[in-house]
């Protein structure tokens, strides 16, 4: 699935290209020469604050490129179990933008190029203190509590789609403020859960190491599946943006 969205990313860009070519100006050489111009902005998504440049390839044809970055920590429980999670957006993106009516609207086929956007979360259970896993129940081991990792990734990279108006370089104008709405094929997340420490039945009796008991192990791998069952259905990334720009 995965490599027919990127072929059809590279398909549409393709498609982009040849009629942005075919309907350009031929009376306006200057002005539609390539890398004739270069433009700059600052701006906010839901991929966090970015940079990003772009240049004229023809007179309804920009190429453009950003990278984005965002750090968040927040702390929350569920199943008793304390996750001291940060969320951390580092991505970059590269876009052909056309200007079907030689305005601000663009239609920008392109991916995102790197995609380091991940979830990763420090887990502990305090000592005595009960959590669940697979809906059986445990307390914390009072002489080994149970700590450990977890970590929600998505694939390195994908294509994506948006739209929205504003041109980096256009002629008539040195500032503009740049709008996009679309969506990037991340595919679906991975979550991954790693517990050490020792774990007893529900009356702080027969404690086992978790590293080393095949039923814990066992119910820890039916967590971590569920918890990617019911993240499964989110392969689509919502992007929508404004920004700053001038031309340079």
């Amino acid at each position: 699935m995965r490599k027919r969205a990127t072929r059809f990313a590279v398909a549409g860009s393709l498609l982009v290209l040849s009629m942005a070519l075919a309907g350009g100006d031929a009376g306006a050489q200057e002005s539609s020469s390539p890398f004739s111009a270069v433009g700059i902005a600052v701006k906010a998504s839901f991929l966090g604050p970015g940079v990003e440049a772009a240049t004229r390839i023809t007179r309804r044809l920009n190429l453009r490129g950003g990278i984005n970055g965002f750090s968040y920590d927040r702390t929350f429980n569920k199943d008793g179990i304390a996750y001291a999670g940060q969320l951390q957006f580092r991505s970059a993106e590269a876009h052909l933008d056309w200007f079907p009516f030689g305005k601000s609207f663009h239609l920008s086929p392109g991916a995102l190029i790197y995609n380091g956007n991940q979830i990763t979360a420090n887990a502990s259970v305090g000592s005595g203190q009960s959590f669940t896993l697979n809906s059986t129940s445990y307390t914390s081991d009072p002489a080994n509590p149970v700590v450990g990792t977890g970590k929600i990734a998505f694939n390195r990279s994908g294509p994506m789609f948006t739209m929205g108006f504003g041109n980096l370089v256009r002629r008539s104008h040195r500032f503009s403020v740049p709008f996009e709405i679309g969506a990037i094929y991340t595919g679906a997340p991975n979550m991954t859960l790693n517990l050490t420490g020792s774990a007893c039945n529900p009356n702080g009796e027969n404690c086992s190491a978790i590293a080393t008991s095949p039923s814990i192990q066992a119910n820890v791998q039916a967590e971590q599946n569920k918890i990617n069952k019911d993240v499964s259905a989110f392969k689509f990334y919502p992007v929508i943006s404004i920004g700053f720009g001038v031309k340079l």
